[in-house]
């Protein structure tokens, strides 16, 4: 048997959160502006996973369809990474939009538009 360990290095972007600024990758000290679900409604659920379900909706000031993301109750940790995730790779290829970042004040649900 081999009891060797081996080690591996990303070929691009190995080094890039050392070079990027504290903000880009520190998810867990960044904050949150949270906005107010009132111009939104769901229309139907699209699909779901293990910590969230999605829906089509639509923003009745604008007239405009959207998707609505339900976070499920979770650590405010993995919110905070998500919604991270999502504004570091706006404008990337095949990356959504983050439209709004809302909380439900009845049942505290986080919801990314």
């Amino acid at each position: 048997m081999y009891s060797s360990v081996v080690s591996t290095v990303a070929r691009e972007y190995a080094d890039f959160n050392s070079n990027a600024p504290r903000e880009y990758w520190d998810y867990e000290n960044a904050t949150v502006a949270w906005n107010v679900q009132d111009p939104y409604e769901i229309v139907k659920k699209i699909g779901r996973g293990k910590y969230s379900e999605v829906f089509e909706g639509v923003n009745v000031v604008a007239n405009e369809r959207c998707v609505i993301k339900v976070l499920k109750p979770v650590k405010k940790k993995k919110i905070k990474r998500e919604i991270k995730i999502l504004q570091n790779l706006a404008g990337g290829i095949n990356i959504i939009q983050l439209l709004d970042i809302v909380k439900d004040p009845e049942v505290c649900n986080s919801l990314l538009i």
